[in-house]
C-alpha cells in the first residue's frame, strides 16, 4: 500500500484500548479485563484408528497442528475476544485497515539499537522487530516495531493482548483464535498478512519459553548443526556441519582431474541429490568445466542420461543406488542407445530399504488384495526396482508417482473412477501422510478443496477415504530418523524457523510442515520441490534489499545441502551488495539413534541390518554429533557407498580396460514377468504412464481411465466413463497408450 493510500484512511478510531503512562516507553501497561472465555476449537487430527494406520490408535503430536487450541483462561483471552469482537463489527475491509493504523499510530517508539539480526522476526513480508523480556514479578513484556504501518498494527494488537501476561497465558493462545482479525481483501494481500499474525505470535511464544526456562536455571538446549552462508562464505555451526561444510569448497585440481577425465572419454554423471558431500562437491564444481553431470532426484535422471547420450556420451555412470542405474540401463535401452556402457559405482549390491520393501512377499500378498477389488489402480512410488513395476503391473493397473505429485495423481483418479480403489505403496510413512492430508481435508471447505483440485468437495473426500488403501510395512531408513524426538526439539527451538520436509518423514514431522506450510513458513514434497522452495524464500529476501536472516530447518537427507548451498551461493553472488545471511539446520540430535532391529525398519532384512552395522559412522564425525550406525547422520549409507575414488576408477578403466570393471556394469534386464514378457518392457510402462499423464491429462483421449480401459479391460468396449468437464469416453474414444518411448522421446 502507498503512502497517498495510507494518509487517506489514517483516521482516529475508538478503541477499547487506553493508554498508561509507563516508565518504559517500549511497553506498554493494561488495565485487567473480566470478559467471558474464549470458546475452544476442537483439534482435527484424530487417532489413526483402522483406516491404513502404521501404529493403530497413535495421536500426532497437537502441537504440531494448527488447529489444537485449548482454552486460554485469563485477561489475554479477555482481551483477544474484546479485539476479536471490534474487528468483527468492521464489515469493509477498508475499515479494519484503518483500525490496525490506528493501533500502529499508538505503538510506542521502538529502541533503534534493538533493531538487530536477532530480533527480527522470520516470514514476514515486511520487516519485523520484537523484544522480549520479563519484569521481576514474572510477566512478560513485549516491544515491536516494522517497517510497515500495517504489520505494525498487527505488532501492536499483539502487544496489547500479551504485554504485562503471564507466561502460560503467552503460549497459551493459538493461531486460530486470530482468524477473526483478517483484513483480506485489500491489496490482495490476504494470506501474507493472516502469516504475519501467526508469525509474530509463534515467535513471541518461542521467545517466552526461552525466559520461562532461562528463569527458572535450565540449561539451554543444545542447537543443532547448521551452516551459515552469505556472500563472504560460509560457516559450520557444530562438527557435523563442518564435516559437511568441508566438501562445499573442493580442492580445484581435483575438479579439473574429473572434469578432464570425463571430457576426454566421452563420460556423462548422473548423481542423485543425497550423494557423499565429497563427491558431490566436486561435481557441482566440475558441471563448469563438462555440462554433461546432473545432479537431481531420481526421476530425472534416466531423462538425463538419454540426452546426454543424443549429445554425444558413450558411457554413463550413474551416482545412485540399484534401482537407479537399472532405471538408467532400461531407459537408454528404450530409448535406442543400448550402446550407450551404464556403470554403478560399487562392485557390491547398492540397496535401497524402500526398494527392497516392495520385492517383498509381503507387498506381492499386497497386491494381490488389490487385484480382488474392481477396479483398483495401483500408484507406486518411483523409487522402486523395474521388476516390482512389472510384476505390480501384471497384476494390478499401476502408475508411477513421485512425492510431488502423488496427492494430484489420487485426486485425479478418484475424480475420473469414482468408484475406484486406490493402493499406493511401498512407503509406509508417506503412505500415512497421505491418508492423514485427505482426513484434514475433509473439515475443509468446498472453495479451499476446489482450489487443490477442482472436482472434489467434502462429499467426494469424505466418500474416498475408505477407498484408499496404503501398504504398511516399508520405510526409508534416513527419513525413519525424523520421529518425535526431532519434532520436539524442532518445537522448542525451531518453531520460528523455515521448514521442509520430505513427504517420506514420519505423521510427527509431516503435521509440523504441514502447519508451518499453512503460514507460508514451510514446504512438504520432493527433493526439488525444497530446493525450490529455498531459492524462492532467498530471492524474495533479495528483491527486498534489507538485513534479513533466513533460518531453514532441513527435513530430508542431509546430501541435499550441497545443491542448497550452491543454488544459496549463487543467488547471494547475484547482487553485489547482498545483506541476506541462509542458515541451513540439519535437524538430527545426538541421540537420535534408532536401533537396528527389522520393527523398526520395516523394509530391512535381518541380512541387510548386518550389512549396515559394517558401515562406519558417516560422514566420520569424530563426535559423532547427530549420527547413528543404522541410517545415522540423516545421511543413506548406501548412498555414500558411491565415492569420488570409486568414479575415478571406473572413468580411468574406460574403455579400455571396461573387462575389469564387469561388476560395475548395470546390466540388462533379461528376465522374463510370469506372463512372458520383458521385465525391462514392462517395468517402463507405469513409469512412461505417469509422464503422458502428467503432460496429457485435460486430454480426455489420453486419461486415467482410458489407461486402465485399455490395458486391463475394467470396463464394457460400449461403456462410457466420465471423465473432467463431464466429457464421455469409452474404449473407443481413446487414444492408444504409447507402449514404446516414441513419443517421449520426440519430446527431449
Amino acid at each position: 500500500m502507498d503512502s497517498a493510500t495510507l494518509s487517506s484512511i489514517k483516521t482516529g478510531s475508538p478503541s477499547f484500548f487506553s493508554k498508561s503512562p509507563n516508565p518504559n516507553p517500549n511497553f506498554t501497561k493494561f488495565p485487567p479485563f473480566s470478559f467471558k472465555l474464549l470458546k475452544p476449537i476442537r483439534c482435527i487430527q484424530r487417532p489413526n484408528s483402522n483406516l491404513n494406520s502404521i501404529n493403530p490408535g497413535r495421536v500426532f503430536s497437537c502441537r504440531a497442528v494448527t488447529s489444537t487450541p485449548s482454552p486460554v483462561t485469563d485477561r489475554s483471552s479477555a482481551r483477544l475476544q474484546v479485539l476479536v469482537t471490534e474487528f468483527q463489527s468492521l464489515a469493509e475491509p477498508i475499515d479494519r485497515v484503518k483500525r490496525l493504523l490506528h493501533y500502529a499510530a499508538q505503538l510506542p517508539p521502538f529502541d533503534e539499537s534493538l533493531k538487530t539480526s536477532e530480533n527480527r522476526v522470520m516470514g514476514c513480508t515486511a520487516q519485523v522487530w520484537l523484544d522480549v523480556r520479563m519484569d521481576d514479578e514474572g510477566r512478560v513484556r513485549f516491544a515491536a516495531d516494522s517497517d510497515s504501518e500495517i504489520t505494525r498494527g498487527f505488532c501492536a494488537c499483539l502487544v496489547r493482548v500479551l504485554d504485562g501476561t503471564a507466561a502460560e497465558e503467552v503460549v497459551g493462545v493459538k493461531p486460530e483464535e486470530l482468524a477473526a482479525l483478517s483484513v483480506v481483501g485489500v491489496g490482495g494481500m490476504g494470506s501474507s498478512r493472516a502469516n504475519t499474525w501467526h508469525n509474530v505470535l509463534i515467535s513471541m511464544q518461542k521467545r517466552t519459553r526461552a525466559l520461562v526456562a532461562r528463569r527458572e536455571g535450565k540449561v539451554p538446549g543444545e542447537a543443532f548443526p547448521s551452516l551459515v552462508v552469505t556472500v563472504e562464505g560460509i560457516t559450520a555451526k557444530g562438527s557435523y556441519a563442518e564435516a559437511q561444510a568441508r566438501f562445499l569448497l573442493p580442492d580445484n585440481l581435483k575438479v579439473r582431474e574429473l572434469a578432464n577425465l570425463l571430457k576426454e572419454r566421452k563420460i556423462g554423471v548422473v548423481a542423485h541429490f543425497y550423494m557423499d558431500p565429497e563427491v558431490q562437491g566436486v561435481l557441482t564444481a566440475a558441471q563448469k568445466l563438462w555440462p554433461h553431470i546432473h545432479i537431481s532426484d531420481s526421476l530425472v535422471m534416466a531423462d538425463s542420461a538419454v540426452k546426454m547420450a543424443k549429445e554425444g556420451c558413450q558411457f554413463i555412470t550413474v551416482l545412485g543406488v540399484d534401482f537407479m542405474s537399472e532405471n538408467v540401463r532400461a531407459i537408454l535401452d528404450q530409448a535406442g542407445f543400448s550402446e550407450v556402457g551404464v556403470y554403478r559405482m560399487s562392485d557390491e549390491r547398492i540397496g535401497c530399504s524402500l526398494a527392497d520393501a516392495a520385492t517383498s512377499l509381503a507387498y506381492m500378498d499386497y497386491l494381490a488384495t488389490a487385484s480382488m477389488k474392481s477396479p483398483s489402480l495401483h500408484v507406486v512410488y518411483i523409487n522402486t526396482s523395474l521388476e516390482t513395476k512389472a510384476h505390480a503391473h501384471e497384476l494390478v493397473p499401476t502408475i508411477t508417482c513421485t512425492s510431488s505429485n502423488v496427492v494430484q495423481t489420487i485426486m485425479q483418479a478418484f475424480a475420473e473412477i469414482p468408484n475406484i480403489n486406490i493402493w499406493y505403496g511401498p512407503d509406509s510413512y508417506m503412505g500415512a501422510n497421505i491418508v492423514e492430508l485427505f482426513r484434514q481435508m475433509t473439515v475443509m471447505t468446498d472453495e479451499e478443496i476446489a482450489e487443490i483440485h477442482p472436482q472434489h468437495n467434502r462429499e467426494s473426500i469424505n466418500s474416498l477415504l475408505h477407498r484408499l488403501h496404503y501398504y504398511q510395512d516399508g520405510t526409508c531408513i534416513v527419513h525413519h530418523l525424523f520421529g518425535h524426538e526431532v519434532v520436539e526439539k524442532i518445537n522448542e527451538m525451531y518453531c520460528d524457523a523455515f521448514l521442509t520436509a520430505h513427504f517420506e518423514v514420519p505423521g510427527e514431522m509431516f503435521s509440523l510442515a504441514m502447519e508451518a506450510k499453512r503460514r507460508g513458513m514451510g514446504v512438504v514434497g520432493s527433493t526439488q520441490n525444497i530446493l525450490d522452495f529455498i531459492k524462492q524464500r532467498v530471492q524474495e529476501a533479495l528483491d527486498r534489499d534489507v538485513n534479513d536472516h533466513l533460518q531453514f530447518v532441513l527435513g530430508t537427507e542431509s546430501g541435499m545441502v550441497t545443491s542448497i548451498v550452491a543454488a544459496v551461493r549463487k543467488l547471494l553472488s547475484s547482487v553485489s551488495s547482498a545483506k541476506v545471511s541462509v542458515e541451513i539446520v540439519f535437524p538430527v540430535s545426538s541421540d537420535s539413534v534408532t536401533t537396528t532391529s527389522r520393527s523398526a525398519s520395516p523394509g530391512l532384512s535381518s541380512g541387510e541390518v548386518g550389512e549396515l552395522m559394517k558401515f562406519s559412522i558417516i560422514p566420520g564425525v569424530t563426535s559423532g554429533e547427530g549420527c547413528s550406525i543404522h541410517g545415522g547422520c540423516a545421511s543413506c549409507p548406501y548412498m555414500k557407498m558411491n565415492s569420488l575414488s570409486s568414479l575415478l576408477k571406473v572413468c580411468h578403466h574406460l574403455p579400455n580396460g571396461k573387462e575389469s570393471l564387469s561388476a560395475y556394469e548395470a546390466g540388462r534386464f533379461s528376465l522374463r514377468t510370469p506372463n512372458g514378457k520383458l521385465v525391462a518392457d514392462v517395468g517402463c510402462e507405469p513409469i512412461l504412464h505417469m509422464r503422458h499423464y502428467q503432460v496429457t491429462v485435460l486430454d480426455p483421449r489420453s486419461s486415467l481411465s482410458c489407461f486402465m480401459t485399455e490395458h486391463f479391460d475394467l470396463f464394457d468396449r460400449e461403456s462410457s466413463i466420465s471423465l473432467p468437464g463431464n466429457k464421455k469416453t469409452s474404449r473407443e474414444a481413446c487414444q492408444p497408450h504409447p507402449s514404446s518411448f516414441r513419443q517421449w522421446k520426440a519430446s527431449l
